[in-house]
């Protein structure tokens, strides 16, 4: 549960401000110092550090004893980088871990309430600590954010959506693989959708082997328990007439299967399943803001287990389209997946499909772990999603997928190779891949290379980030 949030118009009374043990004081960027709330003890600060003017958060003891932190976000610049700097003075209040945050809000009437609002968002997306199985919890909830300055009638109820959305995603995807399994998955699919009036339809083991989708079996059939699904959650509020379809990867566990990880490369798989979380948190952020967009949310719950089941190198498969695929790499398992869950989502000609997915290696070499990178069956499209990631905060880059990259994927036994074994640009490969099941569909898919970042990114303090939760909001608000 988030914190609550309680907002007035006014700032408070000395005396009510003197029973505050924690205080963030937002200001626009130009900001006099001495005009700010507790502006002596922000003078006496900035003269003891040999300065005159803030550029960057302050913090301080009050003469009451407590925390303050003063802020200043310049409005003028991205959304990322307004985020990035609230996020660094919220994190000085909330290494303490407060029950109660008091925010005063400062400036112009006009600049109010995107202050207020980026303020209350960055303190949602960051006062629930993530799961954590430790004898003594470090961390505490924040419980209420006590905001004065700006009255929100609707409580920000749109930035509320987004940071819940971001906790659903960041929360199951630091769970640990024996909790998260795909069994125990789907069970938590089954109350959430039940919580929120989703229809969900669920596509277990033996249903895919009917249907014919040899891709999502070949590996979903190296684990001992046959809980591998597809997983469909539709959201129809009244009203709406297009529908976007939200396709996740949701590798639970990724050993590489029988081209074995080493050890290095295999810890933290238990991350390999975030897409699905994004895919999962922006259909949670959407229903709770009510968007007026159908959605069709299809999640890839799998493992990539070693066993004498497992597939193999050169094995070929045929995917739920009918395409002949020849393997060539076992850890190569999370295009498999989506073929055949792309190829169901097509099926229901929505709209648009997104999908999401901890990919490529190659997507971390090519923009490292603070941007993420896009593909889309359109130049329009791609900048309808570079649009929406300036919007959200979340930075994008554009790659491009023409269709001369496909002879790298010539096979000689099989309608297309899954991948190849040299150094070629596999993040592109694996779009041109993918682009072979959405039956023309328009289409984006994002290679999340920033679902984990050290120190936080934007807005959100934990290495795990939950990039593409704010993004898909800012994408569905422009359909």
């Amino acid at each position: 549960m988030l914190a609550k949030l309680h907002t007035s118009g006014a700032l408070p009374a000395a005396r009510e401000l003197a029973k505050s043990t924690h205080i963030l004081i937002v200001a626009p960027m130009g900001a006099v110092p001495a005009k700010l709330p507790l502006g002596e003890t922000l003078l006496r600060t900035l003269s003891r550090r040999g300065k005159k003017t803030m550029d960057a958060a302050v913090s301080a003891q009050t003469p009451d004893g407590a925390l303050a932190v003063w802020v200043t976000p310049d409005m003028q610049k991205s959304a990322f980088e307004q985020q990035t700097a609230m996020r660094k003075a919220v994190s000085l209040l909330l290494a303490e871990h407060p029950q109660v945050i008091t925010v005063l809000v400062a400036g112009a009437a006009g600049a109010r309430r995107a202050l207020a609002e980026l303020a209350a968002y960055v303190l949602w997306v960051n006062g629930m600590p993530l799961p954590e199985r430790k004898k003594k919890p470090a961390a505490k909830p924040l419980k209420t954010i006590a905001l004065h300055g700006y009255k929100a009638a609707d409580g920000f109820a749109s930035m509320r959506a987004i940071a819940e959305g971001n906790q659903l995603c960041r929360e199951l995807t630091v769970l640990p693989p024996n909790e998260l399994t795909p069994g125990a998955y789907r069970q938590r699919l089954r109350a959430l959708a039940k919580e929120q009036g989703w229809v969900r339809e669920e596509y277990d083991f033996d249903r895919l082997k009917r249907l014919g989708a040899g891709a999502f079996c070949a590996v979903a059939q190296g684990s001992d328990e046959k809980d591998a699904a597809i997983v469909c959650l539709r959201y129809r509020p009244r009203g709406a007439k297009k529908t976007v379809a939200l396709v996740g990867k949701g590798i639970c566990f990724d050993t590489g299967g029988h081209n074995l990880k080493p050890a290095r490369s295999m810890n933290g798989m238990h991350e390999d399943m975030n897409g699905s979380a994004v895919a999962l948190g922006i259909l949670a952020a959407a229903t709770a803001a009510k968007l007026k967009v159908n959605i069709d949310c299809w999640l890839a719950l799998a493992q990539n287990h070693l066993s004498p089941r497992a597939y193999k190198q050169n094995d070929v498969v045929t995917a739920l389209n009918g395409t002949t695929i020849e393997i060539v790499h076992t850890d190569a398992e999370g295009r498999m997946v989506l073929a055949d869950t792309l190829t169901l989502a097509a099926k229901a000609k929505p709209a648009v499909i997104v999908d999401f997915a901890t990919l490529t290696g190659a997507m971390h070499v090519a923009v490292g772990n603070r941007y993420s990178g896009i593909f889309a069956t359109s130049e329009v499209l791609a900048a309808q999603a570079l649009k929406a990631g300036v919007a959200a905060g979340e930075r994008l880059c554009a790659f491009p997928m023409d269709e001369d990259y496909d002879s790298a994927l010539d096979s000689a036994v099989a309608d297309v190779k899954q991948c190849t074994l040299g150094g070629d640009p596999d993040h592109i490969l694996a779009a041109r891949l993918l682009q072979r099941f959405i039956d023309k569909t328009p289409w984006i898919h994002m290679d999340l290379s920033a679902h984990s970042c050290k120190g936080g990114l934007g807005a959100v303090a934990t290495d795990c980030t939950g990039f593409g939760v704010a993004w898909g909001m800012a994408f569905l608000k422009g359909r």
